[in-house]
């Protein structure tokens, strides 16, 4: 491949990585597509049906990527979810981490994205706020921390810790078939989950849930065989083009926040480069705004006091750091990872669930506080 080639395709999958971000932007403005909301619904109001859209895109995003790596267009290993090295540690306590920062944010990092998008102020700051702390996670104070506290407790594994590649290690059979089968089961159930009962399918439940989880996998299929190059023309090694993890990447938003940040802040610095990453970080906003002012519903809102800043900057350094020790967000580990099969994956969206019913509890106890002192002041 020459150069010029290589620019070619570079500019090509930047491209693409943007349409991604804004359509996923658009369809999840216009779906209240959100992570946090579904949780926080079930949790608080019985409402099942912003889970049962996640549902249904992690179903699809599943299929869709094993049906991917059965034919060998990708491969688990290629990305940073199916590494040998099984980080449990930094999966539960990022995770946790994390679920509890978006409650208190009022919504997870790809929610104010849309949410900036659409005029709120609030989400800009929490933004900023996941940007420094998320960079801080990847190179600078508390990246100490992750690194010699929590990513220093590990299990190494003998191969991939994708669900795959652990039964072909197990039973002898080939992880290809694996794949095949294990994502149309694991998928299959999860859209079943999700599309069940009939009579309460909804029109945003189909946009959300299978437009989501097909954005990821087009997501994939954008860095992992169009992004592939077998030999780059400066180092004559294979490499995956505009990725800042040098891994086959699908849509993350937290360490791409913190990417578009140094991007921005150090624009002149030659060794900065548009990644698919800050691309698609880009477009999600760009998608957002688009939807909320075509439909009239661009809104400016601003903080209500100096408490809801408060809860919303923990939230912002909760998400920023939790999202970079667990290796994803929501939408990193909750749809891209967990697509791979990942074990570590699994592991942490299971946390981040645990944080955010935690959050979600303290919330409920804040809002009773005052009630309770009033009776008692009442009584007394």
């Amino acid at each position: 491949m020459t150069e010029s080639d290589f620019q070619h395709t570079t500019t090509l999958v930047l491209a693409l990585a943007f349409a991604i971000g804004v359509l996923f932007g658009a369809i999840g403005q216009r779906t209240r597509f959100c992570t946090m909301g579904a949780i926080s619904d079930m949790a608080v109001m019985g409402d099942p049906a912003r889970m049962r859209m996640w549902l249904v895109a992690a179903g699809v995003a599943i299929v869709g990527f094993n049906a991917l790596a059965a034919f060998g267009l990708v491969h688990a290993a290629d990305s940073i979810y199916a590494a040998p090295r099984l980080l449990w540690l930094s999966a539960l306590v990022g995770g946790a981490m994390f679920g509890f920062g978006m409650v208190l944010a009022s919504g997870c990092t790809s929610k104010n994205l849309m949410r900036a998008g659409a005029g709120n102020l609030k989400a800009v700051v929490v933004l900023l706020v996941v940007a420094f702390a998320g960079f801080a996670t990847l190179k600078g104070a508390t990246a100490i921390v992750r690194v010699e506290w929590l990513d220093s407790v590990h299990v190494e594994l003998a191969g991939g810790q994708d669900l795959p590649h652990i039964l072909e290690r197990l039973t002898g059979l080939a992880a290809r078939p694996l794949a095949a089968g294990l994502g149309l089961a694991l998928g299959a159930a999860l859209l079943l989950a999700g599309m069940l009962p009939r009579e309460t399918r909804s029109a945003d439940l189909f946009l959300g849930g299978i437009g989501i989880g097909a954005l990821i996998v087009a997501a994939w299929y954008v860095s992992g065989v169009i992004g592939f190059v077998a030999e780059n023309p400066s180092t004559l090694e294979p490499t995956f083009v505009a990725t800042n993890s040098h891994h086959m990447e699908a849509l993350s938003f937290v360490s791409a926040v913190s990417y578009a940040s140094d991007y921005i802040l150090f624009l002149s610095d030659t060794s900065k480069v548009l990644t698919i990453g800050i691309v698609s970080t880009v477009g999600v906003v760009v998608g957002a705004g688009a939807y909320s002012l075509a439909t009239g519903t661009f809104h400016v809102e601003g903080f209500t006091s100096a408490d809801d800043l408060g809860h919303h900057l923990i939230g912002g350094a909760l998400m920023g750091v939790g999202g970079v020790t667990a290796l994803g967000c929501t939408i990193g580990q909750g749809l891209s990872g967990l697509s791979t099969l990942s074990v570590g994956s699994g592991l942490a969206v299971l946390a981040i669930v645990v944080g955010a019913l935690g959050a979600v509890r303290y919330q409920g106890w804040r809002t009773e506080r005052p009630t309770a002192r009033a009776v008692a002041r009442a009584v007394s």
